[in-house]
């Protein structure tokens, strides 16, 4: 499918620039992903919010989070009302990582989009909201139905 292998092309981009960063302060794809979301999203900062929004894996998620940890970038607090509900936040040891980090996403967004114009950047950020919305749509279908199966 021609969209996907685009797709695939933007991303291999985006995990090059992005991986410079991992190489620089020792770390993988995903505990960079995890830092760069908890800075983005910090109204979603439990575990499952990970999982659930980047549609990552329980495991993968956990132990990134585990090594986060351990080097000092993320802490976990425990709710005082609710023990299950563990809060993860960013650490002051976080911040150039994640300075770099936005660096390289200007950086990503500058090449990839370089000679559109700001409509045409306006219009492509619409198109790829709808199939994500499109595909979000049909998942949560594919998933209810072979629930009930």
């Amino acid at each position: 499918m021609h969209f996907w292998d685009k797709h695939k092309t933007i991303t291999s981009y985006y995990e090059l620039l992005s991986g410079e960063v991992c190489d620089q302060y020792g770390l993988t794809q995903m505990e960079y992903d995890i830092l760069m979301f908890l800075h983005d999203n910090p109204q979603y900062n439990t575990a499952a919010e990970i999982v659930k929004i980047r549609k990552s894996t329980k495991s993968h998620v956990s132990t990134s989070l585990k090594k986060l940890e351990n080097k000092g970038l993320v802490e976990r607090i425990q709710s005082k009302d609710n023990k299950k509900h563990i809060e993860i936040i960013l650490l002051d040891k976080a911040e150039l990582i994640v300075e770099a980090g936005l660096n390289a996403q200007k950086q990503f967004a500058k090449n990839v989009l370089s000679g559109l114009t700001e409509e045409e950047k306006q219009v492509c950020i619409n198109i790829f909201d709808k199939i994500c919305n499109n595909a979000e749509e049909h998942l949560g279908k594919y998933k209810k139905n072979a629930n009930e199966k």
